[in-house]
């Protein structure tokens, strides 16, 4: 039996986020469905790819347990972002 796993919650600012990345031409490809930590979305632009976790600016933007767990463990490119602005500056 598998462990029970609680329901991804997608930040308020995710949705415009996304929208503002795919109006530049971008692919995204969400992946908090995934739940185990894994990061909101996975970016494909300039050739390159880039994954993203999104927290919302109105909360401390600290990582869950799980979050933390898995950025520890990737052995690649993830980013903590905010904003589109954010986004834009890792991809620069």
């Amino acid at each position: 039996m598998t462990a029970a796993r609680r329901a991804a919650k997608v930040d308020v600012n995710q949705p415009a986020i996304v929208a503002a990345i795919r109006d530049l031409g971008w692919t995204v490809q969400h992946l908090h469905s995934l739940g185990q930590g894994c990061p909101d979305i996975l970016v494909g632009a300039k050739g390159k790819n880039y994954v993203f976790e999104i927290k919302n600016p109105e909360y401390d933007g600290k990582l869950t347990a799980d979050e933390q767990e898995w950025h520890d463990s990737w052995r690649g490119q993830v980013d903590v972002v905010e904003t589109i602005e954010d986004i834009l500056e890792v991809v620069r």
